[in-house]
């Protein structure tokens, strides 16, 4: 009789903990879009769908591509950054293709052919343990200036486009800001424009536009800013800025189909979705082996 009860207890015991186990997330990556160069030139794309994902610990993510056509290499940050694929720590060619989330930090993906990574092939994550709880960042209240493109200030940048959206990659704007454009007077300006105008290149008509350095521009309302430089070519070859302005300190890259309507900043950030599946917790093989191990000393 006391062993059935043991067993008994050793059963409800590991039933409790497998209850508290998840169901491995594969999120296929860019959702129907799949792993290739962002369509309409839509360079924030992949930062916005990961946005909308919470990455765990033993999650998959799922590349679909055409063989031959794309791939998918893991690099370094300063690698992500500058779109560097001379050294990766792993390159799939053969699609579609799945990666492993097996430890947590961040991760960095690109695509190495021809120059898709500086056309928005790119995908940044964090894995953590655990998709919850956790604790709520605390939002920033008071306004900050930012020195945009940092000490490389407001030029046509060496990179090109990907300069200006790594400077703003991660940063967080909100209502009040203020953007500090430093170039060169005579050699260059600073206009806002509709996201039509900034994705084109076409500045004919400007939200507004400044001749004299340093340019401050403070951010009053949240939503999707667009900058560029009205200079001949300047834009083509990278000299523009997108981001999004939210109500609180927590960012949100500006949205992959929102339309600023003429005279306004487009539509305030919506809070991203968690990811497909939720769970309280994970639990590790070895970690459920050691406390099985354990259970049959004390009730052997």
């Amino acid at each position: 009789m006391a062993k059935i009860i043991r067993l008994a207890i050793l059963a409800v015991a590991l039933f409790a903990f497998l209850q508290t186990t998840v169901a491995v997330t594969t999120h296929v990556v860019g959702d129907s879009t799949g792993w290739t160069v962002p369509p309409n030139n839509d360079l924030p794309f992949y930062a916005v769908w990961a946005a909308k994902q919470t990455f765990i610990l033993g999650d998959i993510l799922l590349f679909n591509f055409t063989t031959g056509q794309e791939d998918v290499a893991r690099v370094t940050k300063e690698a992500f950054l500058i779109c560097n694929s001379t050294n990766p720590i792993s390159l799939i060619t053969t699609g579609p293709a799945t990666y492993s989330l097996n430890s947590t930090g961040e991760y960095y993906f690109i695509g190495t052919l021809n120059n898709n990574c500086a056309q928005g092939q790119r995908l940044a994550i964090n894995v953590t343990t655990s998709p919850g709880p956790t604790a709520s960042p605390v939002p920033r209240t008071m306004p900050e200036n930012y020195t945009v493109g940092g000490n490389m200030g407001w030029i046509v940048p060496p990179l090109g486009e990907i300069a200006y959206i790594t400077w703003a990659y991660n940063r967080t704007f909100i209502v009040g800001d203020t953007l500090v454009f430093n170039f060169l007077n005579g050699s260059d300006d600073v206009a806002s424009v509709t996201k039509e105008a900034y994705n084109s290149c076409n500045f004919s008509t400007s939200l507004a536009l400044y001749n004299n350095s340093p340019a401050y521009i403070t951010l009053t309302a949240t939503g999707e800013y667009f900058f560029t430089s009205t200079y001949q070519y300047h834009c083509a070859l990278g000299q523009k800025l997108a981001i999004n302005v939210t109500g609180s300190g927590t960012a949100y890259p500006p949205s992959s189909s929102a339309h600023s309507p003429s005279g306004s900043h487009g539509p305030t950030a919506s809070p991203p979705s968690g990811s497909t599946s939720a769970a309280p917790s994970r639990i590790s093989g070895g970690y459920l082996f050691g406390i099985l191990t354990i259970a049959m000393v004390v009730f052997y």
